[in-house]
Parts: C-alpha cells; structure tokens; sequence
C-alpha cells in the first residue's frame, strides 16, 4: 500500500478561537474546500454523480469502492489528518500551527489538489475570530520527510520522493517482546461487544489494529495480509496489564451535515502489557501510521509504543 506524509505549516492572518481538539474542524473545511476545487458538476449527491469514481473529493471523503458497493460495511477513508497536540483556544494573528496529512492508496497522486484546498480554506478562515469572523491563514510551506516541496512565496510544486510501500513486516528475530508500553496520543474510540471500550484489555486492542490494517490493506493495498486472525486474537488474551494510566477524554464536533453538536470521547494515557508480545510488534509498527478505531481521519487513534524491560 502506497503511502506518504506531508507537513502543512500555517500561519493565521487574524485572531482564532479553535476547539481544544482541532481535528474535526480541519477535517470539515478540508471537505469543503476540496469540493469547490474537484466537483465538477456542483451536485449535492455524490452517489448520483457520473464522475464519482474520478472524483478527488468523492475518493477521499465519498469512499466507494467495488468490494463495498454490496456490503453493510464503510470503507476507509484513504487520508488521515494530524492536527495541532496541543489544547490551546486562542491564538493570535501571526501565530503558527501545523497540520500533518497521510495520504494511502491511489489518494498520494492527489497531493496538489489537498494543497490547492488548504489554500482556498485558508482564504475562507477557521474556526471563529473575536473580531472578524472566521480566522484566515496562509499556507505557508508543505515539507515531505523534511524537505520543502512547496511554498508560499514561489507557489511551486518541487518534485518530492516517491510514496513509500507500506507492508507488514515480520515479527522481529532475537530478543523477545515480553513488556510493551503504549501511548495513546489522541482519544481512541474502539467498541467492543457493541459499546465503546473504556477498559483496554491486550484482546481488544489488537482486534482493532487487525481490523483496521485488514480494512485499509484491502481497499487501498493489494489485499488483506496474510494472517492467522483468529490465533492472534485467541494468544492476545494471554496477554496481562502490568500497569495502566488511562482515562476517558471526551471532546465535542459540530457536525455540519446533522446541524449539532455531538459528543465524543476516547482513551487516552499509558498502558503496559506484559506476556508474549513479539508477534504483534509488527501491528503496533503499522498503525503507529494507520491510526487505530473511529475517527481517525479526525487525528483520533494516535498511538505510540515502546518495548521495556522486564
């Protein structure tokens, strides 16, 4: 599966009011910015549309795919947004912040139209100013692995790398994994048993990290990976918590398309795991860069790990 990640640094013109976690609102004017610059034939039902399947925006925020066009199932969306970590509300003309955008699959060709949309949303503004509305912004730079690909100043595309392949590796040779500590950077919204999880057994999470691998890999990579699901799950149990450091973090989107505000919440903090972990090292490493459980187009699922020693 194709896969790259560019920095988009920003600067806001006027004075901002954000929510405390941005990604919501990023992901919102992002769609609607992408829209004015893709949709062809201005309609509102992009299902009916004779370009859906051309269609920048209908790739990236309609996801249809073949194997789902008969199947209750949602797609993956083939971008992940990483908004600003911190919480801070206000900010100041002049004042900076940065956006990361994962692009997957086919969607990592598209990388001048996010560019031209970040444009267009920052000339529409962001979230609310205290005095002039909307906060407008400029995109400044776009950086791929370090080196500037476009900026401001010369509204240059440079040629940048090509997309990586991302695979599932083999389990690591020598030393085993018996304590892993994972860090939930941003909240994690995982159901289990049809609630969502505010306990975060090893079994939970890596069914999860399966689902989420095997549904990207087969929309946008070239199939599900090759693996013994069910006996991954079924050792996962053995798994036991050596210590954790979670709590239930809730934040609120505005959705657009609903008229209202609506509630969310998710993990976050530390968790260590302690047993026979080396065989699910490679999962973790994948979606340290898939993200993990709903909304993760929002930012939402982003997680770290290390190994420690017993």
């Amino acid at each position: 599966m194709l896969f790259s990640r560019h920095i988009f640094s920003c600067n806001f013109k006027t004075a901002a009011t954000l929510p405390a976690f941005k990604g919501s609102i990023i992901r919102g004017m992002l769609g609607w910015a992408l829209r004015q610059t893709a949709c062809a034939l201005r309609r509102s039902d992009c299902t009916a549309c004779l370009l859906l399947t051309r269609c920048v925006y209908a790739k990236a925020f309609e996801t249809i795919a073949p194997q789902y066009h008969h199947s209750k199932k949602t797609p993956p969306h083939p971008y992940v947004l990483e908004p600003p970590l911190s919480e801070t509300r206000e900010y100041q003309a002049d004042d900076s912040f940065e956006v990361a955008l994962l692009l997957f699959g086919e969607m990592t060709q598209y990388l001048p139209y996010f560019i031209y949309a970040f444009e267009q949303m920052g000339e529409a503004g962001l979230g609310s100013s205290r005095e002039q509305g909307p906060a407008r912004f400029t995109l400044i730079r776009v950086s791929c692995e370090g080196d500037t690909i476009y900026d401001q100043a010369s509204k240059t595309l440079r040629p940048s790398r090509q997309p990586i392949s991302l695979h599932l590796p083999p389990p690591p040779t020598g030393a085993e994994c018996s304590r892993l500590r994972v860090s939930l950077v941003t909240p994690l919204r995982i159901k289990h048993l049809n609630t969502f999880a505010r306990e975060l057994p090893f079994h939970v999470l890596v069914r999860a990290m399966l689902r989420r691998i095997s549904s990207m890999f087969a929309q946008y990579g070239d199939g599900e990976p090759k693996l013994d699901y069910p006996g991954l799950v079924k050792r996962a149990q053995d798994v036991s918590i050596n210590s954790q450091h979670l709590r239930w973090k809730d934040w609120t989107r505005y959705s657009a398309r609903q008229q209202q505000a609506m509630q969310f919440g998710g993990l976050v903090g530390e968790i260590v795991y302690e047993g026979c972990l080396t065989e699910y090292l490679p999962l973790f490493e994948l979606c340290t860069v898939l993200h993990v459980g709903k909304q993760s187009v929002f930012g939402l699922g982003q997680m770290d790990y290390t190994q420690e020693p017993c």
